[in-house]
């Protein structure tokens, strides 16, 4: 039997911000279903993954520090899909960014100073920046594919990383071990709650998406945006220059991702190790689309993504299951909202074309 996808004549306003929710509960579904085939009790594994890991003021305070780089990261690259600039490559510019903050820390290392953490954020900023200029000046000049270069930059960053952290900034007392020296406490973020992780940079992530939503929804540069991504002729007839935009997006997608990474080096880690981020630049991608772009929907979703990386640490510790978990959960999650998207936009049929069959009568 031929199965073939109709286009809709209109797609659905409402399913367009219910089908995130639907893709979590299919999620959670078909979580459970994989537990009970690996023979855990998913009710427990559910409970464990998701409710355990907030369950306690130190749990949800650790759920926000992992969620900073994921808002932070998503609503920069939110903008830059509205105007169908895909900068895949926040990985590498938050590793960058970091450097950026990082180095200057090292620099002033055992210096106290109120002004090191501002200099530090503005300098992950600018490094996160120059990395995503490097992909916006190709695409503006020779028309290169973003996708491409963005991600290829992704593993250019790493490579800077090892090199840096195995070699000139490497600590001359860490008995060997590829990371530099503790950051003085003068570069690192002021704590918001005792005895937890928690730190200024969350705060920092809700102004910056507070700034978005403006700069979506009252600034001439979000409608530009909007108007380029949804109609490029219609953009480039109303004067709207294409180039500008992608230099605007990619540079703030980029700046916001450095600044997650300096965030990450000065408030959770503290010093500059060979791995920073777990794959947050990645992750972020799926937290844009799952908050529809929108930046108070990317606050939602970073923290519902957030909790994936909690319950995956909480899963494999009292469970026993592999930490790889983690990635399924995201991946299912990805695999149900595109699904979800294209079901909005189209309908399921069955048989040939109609008319094709009305040709054939």
């Amino acid at each position: 039997m031929l199965i073939r996808l109709e286009q809709r004549p209109e797609a659905s306003n409402i399913m367009v911000y219910v089908s995130p929710l639907i893709a979590v509960v299919l999620t959670i579904l078909t979580a459970m279903i994989m537990f009970g085939a690996l023979g855990v009790d998913p009710a427990k594994a559910i409970e464990t993954f998701f409710i355990e890991p907030v369950s306690t003021l130190d749990g949800v305070a650790e759920l926000l520090v992992k969620a900073t780089p994921l808002v932070l990261i998503g609503v920069g690259l939110s903008l830059g899909f509205q105007a169908n600039v895909w900068n895949i490559g926040a990985e590498g510019q938050l590793v960058i960014g970091a450097l950026a903050g990082g180095g200057l820390a090292l620099a002033f290392y055992g210096q106290s100073s109120t002004l090191l953490v501002p200099a530090m954020l503005v300098c992950g900023v600018i490094g996160g920046m120059a990395w995503a200029a490097i992909p916006a000046w190709m695409k503006t000049r020779f028309n290169t594919n973003e996708i491409l270069t963005s991600l290829m930059l992704t593993y250019v960053g790493l490579l800077v990383l090892s090199y840096l952290v195995h070699g000139p900034w490497k600590d001359p007392e860490g008995q060997n071990f590829p990371e530099s020296r503790l950051f003085h406490d003068s570069a690192l973020l002021p704590i918001l709650i005792d005895e937890t992780r928690l730190n200024v940079g969350w705060l920092l992530a809700l102004f910056v998406v507070v700034l978005g939503w403006i700069l979506m929804s009252r600034h001439i540069i979000g409608f530009q945006i909007k108007v380029i991504g949804m109609a490029p002729m219609a953009g480039a007839f109303a004067g709207f220059k294409e180039n500008r935009l992608i230099w605007i997006t990619l540079l703030i997608s980029g700046g916001c991702a450095g600044l997650a990474g300096v965030i990450e080096l000065s408030g959770a880690i503290g010093q500059i190790v060979p791995s920073i981020s777990p794959g947050y630049g990645f992750t972020a991608i799926i937290v844009a689309f799952l908050g529809r772009l929108h930046p108070v929907g990317v606050l939602f979703a970073g923290l519902l993504m957030a909790l994936t990386y909690l319950g995956g640490d909480s899963a494999q510790i009292t469970m026993n299951l592999p930490n790889a978990v983690t990635g399924v959960f995201q991946g299912m999650l990805l695999f149900f909202l595109l699904a979800s998207d294209v079901l909005i936009r189209y309908r399921v049929r069955f048989g040939p074309p109609r008319v094709k069959a009305e040709a054939a009568e």
